[in-house]
């Protein structure tokens, strides 16, 4: 069992590429049979992250936190620099009094993605660090998301506080724990004993994931068929430059581990909060480019995943000193 266990994991980490958009079309096509389960996301998600935080001890997540530059930077590409261009390439198509353009800036203002925990995960980046950027910026959601909207449109957005602060809980914060306690307890053991169990079911649970959302998505999507060909370019574009100014911002530290953290930070969003924000309190036309985002961002994602492996391994081949941990 343990080594079926493990040769599940390693084959769908080989055929992610295909995995996570199949995903993405299979709760599509099933959306009506799919929706009923949405609920269960949040436990799913909670899942996910207690599998990865029991690879991560106390030590590990205190040395995460003293990293306030790269928390701070990570950050400000996030919601100060990214907001700015998206609000620029919004205007530009399509005029800044479209509300697609409210749309555009919201994604890049909502909370990092809790999904990049896994990617990070995969891909060899700090996965202490990035728990701790998703608790530090979902805990800040309430103050950056109205903010960045009043700043840029000048729009009042009053959040459910109480609400987001009880999802982070169950989904981040206490698997979190957990998952320290876990590690704590067993000096570390824990995770190669659970990995031929807890990895398998982890990935199953974030496919499912992937195609809840999808569900609960695709009635807002079909009926928006005839703008589709203006906005996902934009959007595609849109979601390219958020892991591209991730790479870019990374670069100055020279280090494979947080280049891969910080890309995928930046790069993913929390993409069902912010399409509960644009339906809740814009115009629908203001949803359609984060209803759209969460089409590209898992895919992107995985493109994003293979290459930084080629990017590592041939500057490695170089010498290079980007690639040192």
């Amino acid at each position: 069992m343990q080594s079926f266990g493990l040769a599940f994991n390693r084959r769908f980490e080989q055929w992610m590429f295909l995995i996570i958009p199949a995903s993405l079309v299979f709760g599509f096509l099933l959306s009506d049979q799919l929706i009923r389960f949405i609920d269960s996301v949040p436990y799913l998600f909670a899942f996910v992250t207690l599998t990865m935080a029991v690879g991560c001890g106390i030590q590990q997540l205190h040395q995460a936190v003293r990293r306030p530059l790269a928390i701070v930077w990570t950050l400000a590409i996030a919601h100060l620099i990214l907001p700015l261009v998206a609000l620029a390439l919004g205007s530009a198509l399509f005029g800044s009094d479209s509300p697609y353009v409210v749309g555009f800036v919201l994604f890049t203002l909502i909370p990092l993605g809790i999904s990049s925990v896994i990617w990070v995960g995969l891909s060899g980046g700090s996965v202490p660090l990035m728990l701790a950027l998703i608790v530090i910026d979902s805990a800040l959601s309430p103050v950056i998301v109205p903010a960045g909207l009043h700043l840029l449109f000048g729009t009042v957005v009053e959040l459910e506080t109480a609400k987001i602060m009880t999802d982070l809980f169950i989904i981040v914060v206490l698997p979190t724990i957990v998952g320290v306690l876990l590690h704590e307890l067993t000096g570390g053991r824990i995770q190669d004993k659970v990995k031929p169990y807890a990895a398998p079911v982890s990935k199953l649970c974030f496919v499912s994931v992937v195609a809840l959302n999808a569900s609960a998505i695709a009635p807002h999507v079909a009926v928006l068929k005839s703008d589709m060909a203006r906005l996902v370019p934009l959007v595609v574009v849109l979601v390219v430059l958020c892991y591209l100014f991730g790479v870019l911002g990374a670069l100055p530290l020279r280090n494979r581990e947080m280049m891969t953290t910080i890309s995928y930070a930046v790069g993913m969003r929390n993409i069902s909060l912010g399409i509960v924000l644009a339906l809740g309190y814009f115009s629908p036309l203001a949803a359609v480019p984060v209803v759209l985002s969460i089409l590209i961002q898992q895919p992107l994602a995985t493109v994003h995943h293979y290459i930084l492996q080629h990017w590592f391994a041939r500057n490695k081949n170089n010498n290079q000193v980007v690639i040192r941990q």
